[in-house]
């Protein structure tokens, strides 16, 4: 039986459209409006409408995504190479504050079970985690954990787990530099994430720059409880719980291994006695990201991602979308929907920030965009930012956070981080999150050992053959075989199983994880 080929036009302004068909589409498919391609285009990548004429605006989203490089006939494959990319908007003459959308209906009755933490934060998992000053003793603790799981995880069955704070930081750094305070408060701040229980261990060696009480200054741990602050007394800086490996007491490797253990065992008594209680779905504190992505992410996953953000958002939760190379070619869609000027100058302020950033690199957002991306169809960041920011949902930007902050607000939040994975992930840990969705079209194995990563293919394809680890199927939206809104409350349905620990991620399942990776802007030594 022939397959009747298939293109997705965002807009009907477009003169461009991805094919759909698995596989693709070969040389004389003909479309039902008539098209005829000229020659074989693979799956997601773009097909001419119509005839474009050289330094013609391409069209997709109805935004310009680049210049015709070349004459382009109608049924032509449009790809990078035909393509040139218009300049960054300008952060001067913006829209500020301009969309005023009416208030959302509140989405209330929908409750998860969490561990409720004394600052008030929740938690979804309930996880001791070692926190480590400098990569020097990122050996002996990864030695001490694995002990720690085999001989006494299993007499604390409340405990999820216990995993290491590993880094590359702490040491041969410039620790005094302006911009090491990036790196320094986002390790702070991950210490402290819900997840935890407000157990804070640290490992030190003893010589490094990042001294323990750099890190977690005398009564970070005790001001965290903002409800209790008038309890900070003059024992406030005894509190932090250090395990100096340089120690006289330590002779040999085993006494080291040993003080772990025991320090490691009073923690995890106290998280034992954690239990989990019904709390609103307004406790979440979720983070959203992209990798792998293809010109399918714009298409299924990120906008069901971005109809469940606006489901988050009623129900009284924290979204955060990041990712500053990945919006900056929407910056004028971001700052309009600001609720306020002053969060329409933050969003300006962290992407000037960033534009400067690469500059020192001699780079621009074009370095963004990777093999995996084109060969998935899309052709430069401007094309791949127009489906990223639909993550984002249409709820009104509440928010701006620098990276390595603390989250204190509810709602729509833009966390300014890089893009990549790993450090993107790791500064959303840092703000508080709780629970992580990954949208992915290539496919990833990404996860988190910290917080519950949900992982959503863009593709059918992908999740058929990637059945054991993606856990929502977004590619039914191109199917025709579920809606954008099917989708959306399929994840935050699963979101709220998953935040109560009756669902595992297939990440968790499996036990897959990155390491975690500090953003340092700072100059190393």
């Amino acid at each position: 039986m022939s397959i009747k080929p298939l293109f997705i036009r965002m807009h009907e302004c477009d003169n461009v459209a991805i094919v759909a068909n698995d596989g693709g589409l070969p040389a004389g498919a003909a479309f039902d409006n008539g098209l005829v391609l000229r020659e074989h285009v693979p799956q997601g990548h773009k097909v001419a409408l119509v005839d474009l004429p050289a330094d013609t605006p391409v069209l997709r989203y109805n935004v310009s995504i680049g210049a015709a490089a070349r004459d382009i006939p109608a049924g032509s494959w449009v790809h990078e190479r035909l393509l040139k990319m218009p300049a960054a908007r300008e952060l001067d003459h913006l829209p500020i504050a301009t969309v005023k959308p009416g208030p959302m209906p509140p989405l209330t009755g929908y409750t998860f079970e969490g561990f409720r933490n004394p600052d008030g934060s929740v938690g979804t998992r309930n996880i001791l985690a070692i926190t480590t000053t400098v990569q020097c003793v990122a050996g002996v603790v990864d030695f001490a954990v694995k002990r720690i799981r085999q001989e006494l995880l299993p007499k604390y069955p409340n405990v999820d787990d216990v995993v290491a704070l590993e880094h590359t930081y702490g040491c041969g750094v410039a620790i005094d530099a302006p911009d090491a305070i990036v790196p320094i408060r986002t390790l702070r701040n991950i210490s402290l994430n819900p997840n935890f229980g407000g157990e804070v261990m640290v490992v030190s060696l003893g010589c490094e720059k990042l001294q323990p009480d750099r890190l977690l200054p005398p009564g970070t741990i005790a001001i965290a409880d903002e409800r209790n602050v008038a309890d900070v007394g003059a024992n406030a800086e005894d509190e932090l719980d250090v395990v100096c490996l340089q120690d006289d007491k330590h002779v040999g490797f085993m006494t080291m291994i040993e003080s772990i253990l025991a320090s490691a065992e009073e923690h995890l008594e106290r998280l034992n006695a954690r239990r989990r209680e019904t709390v609103p779905a307004s406790e979440l504190v979720v983070g959203v990201q992209c990798g792998g992505s293809d010109a399918f992410s714009g298409v299924t996953a990120n906008p069901a991602v971005g109809f469940c953000t606006d489901l988050l958002v009623r129900a009284g939760a924290a979204v955060m979308f990041s990712e500053v190379t990945e919006v900056r070619d929407g910056i004028d869609q971001l700052t309009s929907r600001a609720t306020t000027p002053e969060v329409a100058q933050a969003m300006i302020r962290e992407m000037a920030w960033y534009d400067a950033y690469l500059d020192k690199g001699r780079v621009d957002r074009s370095a963004n965009t990777t093999p995996g991306n084109k060969k998935g169809g899309l052709s430069n960041i401007v094309e791949k930012a127009m489906g990223s920011i639909v993550k984002s949902g249409t709820a009104p930007i509440s928010g701006v956070l620098p990276p390595g902050e603390k989250l204190r607000q509810k709602g729509l939040v833009y966390a300014a981080t890089p893009a990549s994975d790993f450090i993107c992930g790791t500064l959303q840990l840092a703000a508080g999150m709780n629970l992580h969705v990954f949208t992915t079209g290539r496919g990833t194995p990404y996860g988190l050992a910290e917080v519950p990563v949900i992982k959503v293919a863009t593709r059918s394809e992908l999740a058929r053959r990637w059945h054991d680890l993606m856990d929502v199927n977004a590619g039914r939206i191109a199917d025709g075989s579920a809606s954008i809104e099917d989708v959306g409350w399929e994840l935050f349905r699963l979101m709220l199983d998953v935040a109560s620990g009756r669902r595992k991620t297939w990440a968790e399942q499996w036990k897959l994880h990155n390491a975690l990776v500090l953003f340092n802007p700072a100059p190393v030594t």
